[in-house]
C-alpha cells in the first residue's frame, strides 16, 4: 500500500546538489514540506533561495549536541532522509585513521544518533531512509574504507527496521551516479571512469540523481517495506 507525501513534513539531510537536491525536489514536487539540513544553512539558503516552501538549518551528525538541537528545532517529521557521507578511498596502506572515523562518523553513527533524536518525533506511518552503496556489494580494490562503511549502514538499515518497528527504515544504495562526487577524478578520469561503468553494467548507463530520488519516494510512501536496500546501481555489483 502506497501513502502520498502531499502535506507531509520531510527532512533531508545532506548537500544542496546532487542526489539530496534531487530528493528535496521530488519530495516537493509530490506535495512534501521540506526541511533540508546540513553542515552549512548559508549554502542552503542559498542553493534552495528559489524554492518556495523549503526551510534550511545546520547539522553535523558527527555532533550529537548538533542532531539533538536540529531534533529541537524541527519538531515532528514524517519522513527522515539522511545522504550525508564523507568517504575514505584508497588502499589499506593510504588510509588515514581520521579518515575512516569520520567515514563510520558521518554515515553510520551519524544516522544512528540522527534515528535516537527522531525516534519518538516521526509521525504514525512515518519512515526513516539511509544510505548504504555500491561499493559494500561490489568489492575493488582502492574502496575498502567506503565498501566497510556502506556495509554497516546496511546492516544499521535492518536493525533500525526492528527497533524502531512501526516507523519504517530502509536503505538506498547508489551506483555510480553523476554528481559532482566524481569530479575529483578530473575531466579525463571521470570519462573514463563512466566509460568504463557503462560499457560493463547491465543498464549500460550512468545513474542521475533522479533516479535515486525516485527510489528515495517508493521507500517513503510504500508503507509495507522496510529493513530493505533499494539497489539503484544500474546493476553494477552483478558485474
Amino acid at each position: 500500500m502506497a501513502s502520498s507525501l502531499k502535506d507531509k513534513k520531510v527532512l533531508v539531510v545532506g548537500r544542496g546538489s546532487g542526489i539530496a537536491r534531487a530528493i528535496a525536489e521530488a519530495a516537493r514536487d509530490a506535495g512534501a514540506r521540506l526541511v533540508v539540513a546540513g553542515r552549512h544553512r548559508e549554502e542552503l539558503e542559498e542553493a534552495y533561495r528559489d524554492a518556495p516552501g523549503v526551510s534550511a538549518e545546520s547539522v553535523d551528525l558527527t555532533d550529537d549536541d548538533s542532531i539533538a538541537g536540529l531534533a529541537e528545532r524541527v519538531g515532528a517529521v514524517d519522513h527522515v532522509v539522511s545522504t550525508a557521507s564523507a568517504r575514505a578511498r584508497g588502499l589499506i596502506g593510504d588510509l588515514d585513521r581520521d579518515a575512516v572515523r569520520r567515514s563510520f562518523d558521518t554515515k553510520v553513527i551519524g544516522p544512528l544518533m540522527l534515528a535516537r533524536a527522531f525516534r519518538e518525533r516521526i509521525n504514525d506511518g512515518g519512515s526513516m531512509v539511509v544510505f548504504s552503496g555500491v561499493a559494500a556489494f561490489d568489492i575493488e580494490p582502492g574502496t575498502l574504507a567506503v565498501a566497510i562503511t556502506n556495509g554497516a549502514a546496511d546492516t544499521l538499515t535492518r536493525s533500525l527496521a526492528v527497533e524502531l518497528a512501526p516507523i519504517r527504515v530502509n536503505a538506498i544504495s547508489p551506483g555510480v551516479v553523476d554528481t559532482g562526487a566524481w569530479d575529483a577524478l578530473g575531466e579525463d578520469g571521470k570519462a573514463r571512469l563512466f566509460a568504463e561503468k557503462r560499457e560493463h553494467n547491465p543498464a549500460r548507463r550512468i545513474g542521475a540523481p533522479q533516479d535515486v530520488a525516485d527510489a528515495a519516494i517508493l521507500a517513503m510512501t510504500n508503507t509495507f517495506m522496510t529493513g530493505v536496500t533499494l539497489h539503484v546501481d544500474g546493476g553494477e555489483r552483478l558485474s
